[in-house]
């Protein structure tokens, strides 16, 4: 009996044969669509009681069906969709759980008592799309204002600035916005004093070194200690989500090197991934290795950026200058295949935008060899750091299952001493034809996920040193009519391909109604975007989830009892991005 018969017999025994209906789907993930009446029982049934059990709750996000085209598998018509993406990393398989809501505005029963990491999840849905969560703790905006109007993400409101009125910043206006930033301890379930002490609250950022872009967090202190943080987010959001549903399916891609915009090409491959799912697309196995060499390069540029700074928030200035040094060294051979550095833009639907240059293996070849003598001057003179070590050592610990609770992914979850990557887990892009270690630590605290990246940048090389070795001949685009571009050449042979050219270049290509997800092991964890089509030239959902939201959430529960010195060393060992946060 194969594991999704037995998951849904196992339903089937505990709740009844009607508690849920299944639904087939492009990506093939187990989908079940269950009543909020039964969503607190099935989850905790599902993350406690099954065996083996789901206990990562992934993601958790709303779709608005209002005005989908095409049915989506539910029983009835429905206004909102409720989606959670469970994982069991013992079945080593997602589950998507799915929630019929109807109303212009409902409401459900909240799984903040299930999960730790639902609370932002939950408040992130009733910002974009209004809908509310009983029995959620703080049920308030995260993403956007307290003082913004609307729910962006349901299908009224506005995609573009052109098509809302002139932004008018008048005295009235001005005044409620400023108080609205005033932070209110009462409004969070804080007090000001305990029995001996007044405790004083202090902002750290929205600009500050330690913060790494735009970021507020509101400290509780007692004295030098952290009594609790508030993490204030949103300040980065674009809207990239909303982006999604008004570009085509490839005019989309450069938005997408702005999440995590120091992971380059590894975000393209990610929303790709899944699209190509979406299209039935299968890629020429030279891009494959092309697309993997470009991610592990970007990989390592972003631990370069990662390593130097940590350093220098803990006080060393040195290292961050040799770094971002060998940082430019990996985009000089950025630049030199995709033509662009920081943000190349070079993935495409079904390949890359052009085949390697000539000379790219030299490049690649002589960083091969350059690049290991540096990582061992770098690990002299960071890791064996008395003063890096005094401050990353049993600083900012957590445990497997606490990590899992609070959905860590990534270098996080390794450094715990649990082995899961994606690349090895679910291969995809062809990793799983790659000879590469998991790296691993076992304390949970700073120091060991800065060992977990070090080690990953040497693997990483390797990865790298193979696609050297053994990069496969073959086309860098696949010939399906979907890809876009065609190939230019066949434009000048046969009407239809020039039709098609011209169609997917103007309007972008027609991607067929479905579902699906792709995940990645991305340079901080786990990044995977969830796509709906109704059968058009953009998407009808783009849900991105991104490693960084949830590791900020978990940070007043990681940094209580150290101090405020300590915590710039929490922050710094967590390697995040705003863009990652905020999207």
């Amino acid at each position: 009996m194969n594991i999704e018969s037995s998951l849904t017999d196992n339903l089937d025994s505990v709740f009844g044969e009607t508690v849920f209906t299944q639904q087939f789907t492009v990506d093939e993930m187990e989908t079940l669509w269950i009543s909020p009446e039964n969503l607190i029982l099935i989850l905790s049934h599902l993350k406690n009681t099954a065996k083996p059990a789901y206990k990562l709750l992934y993601d958790l996000c709303a779709i608005d069906e209002r005005t989908h085209a095409k049915t989506t598998g539910s029983v009835n018509a429905h206004d909102f969709t409720i989606v959670y993406h469970l994982l069991s990393f013992e079945r080593n398989k997602f589950l998507r759980i799915k929630v019929a809501l109807q109303g212009e505005y409902p409401s459900l029963p909240s799984i903040s008592s299930l999960w730790s990491n639902a609370n932002w999840y939950e408040r992130e849905v009733y910002d974009m799309f209004g809908i509310k969560f009983h029995g959620h703790p703080n049920l308030r905006r995260i993403l956007m204002p307290l003082t913004w109007e609307g729910h962006p993400l349901r299908k009224e409101h506005p995609a573009r600035a052109t098509e809302m009125g002139p932004f008018r910043l008048w005295d009235e206006k001005e005044d409620r916005e400023q108080e609205a930033l005033q932070f209110k301890p009462e409004d969070w379930g804080l007090k000001r004093r305990s029995e001996d002490a007044d405790f004083m609250f202090l902002n750290l950022g929205p600009q500050h070194p330690g913060t790494h872009g735009v970021l507020r967090i509101i400290l509780q202190l007692d004295g030098e200690d952290i009594v609790d943080a508030i993490p204030d987010i949103g300040f980065h959001h674009r809207g990239a989500e909303k982006m999604g549903e008004r570009q085509s399916w490839h005019t989309y891609i450069p938005y997408t090197d702005r999440v995590d915009y120091l992971g380059g090409v590894m975000n393209n491959l990610a929303y790709l991934l899944a699209v190509e799912k979406l299209a039935g697309i299968n890629v020429p196995e030279r891009v494959k290795v092309i697309r993997i060499m470009l991610c592990e390069f970007f990989r390592i540029a972003s631990h370069l950026v990662w390593y130097g700074t940590f350093a220098q928030d803990l006080g060393q200035l040195s290292p961050v200058f040799y770094m971002f040094t060998d940082r430019e060294k990996i985009f000089d051979i950025v630049e030199a295949i995709c033509g662009g550095r920081m943000h190349p833009n070079w993935f495409r639907i079904g390949g890359v935008a052009q085949d390697l240059p000539k000379g790219w293996d030299t490049l690649v070849a002589d960083f091969v060899a350059y690049f290991p003598k540096q990582l061992t001057e770098y690990h002299n003179m960071v890791m064996r750091n008395s003063i890096f070590k005094a401050r990353t050592v049993g600083i900012g610990i957590y445990s497997v299952e606490e990590a899992i609770e609070w959905g860590v992914t990534g270098p996080g979850l390794r450094a715990c001493g649990m082995d899961w990557d994606f690349r090895k887990k679910q291969p995809y892009s062809g990793y799983e034809n790659f000879d590469f270690e998991i790296p691993t630590a076992q304390n949970g605290d700073c120091f060991d996920r800065a060992v977990v990246r070090v080690e990953e940048m040497r693997q990483s090389l390797k990865i790298i040193d193979q696609c050297l070795k053994n990069m496969p001949e073959g086309n860098y685009k696949s010939d399906h009519p979907l890809t876009t571009p065609p190939l230019k050449k066949n434009t000048m042979q046969d009407i239809e391909t020039l039709i098609t050219h011209f169609l997917n270049v103007s309007w972008g290509p027609v991607i067929p109604p479905g579902e699906a997800m792709s995940c990645i092991e991305a340079t901080k964890g786990a990044n995977s975007y969830y796509l709906t089509s109704d059968g058009n030239t953009s998407a009808y959902r783009v849900r991105i989830r991104t490693p960084s939201f949830p590791h900020m959430q978990m940070l007043p529960y990681i940094s209580k009892g150290y101090t405020v010195a300590d915590l710039l060393s929490i922050l710094g060992g967590m390697d995040y991005v705003l863009a990652d946060i905020d999207r």
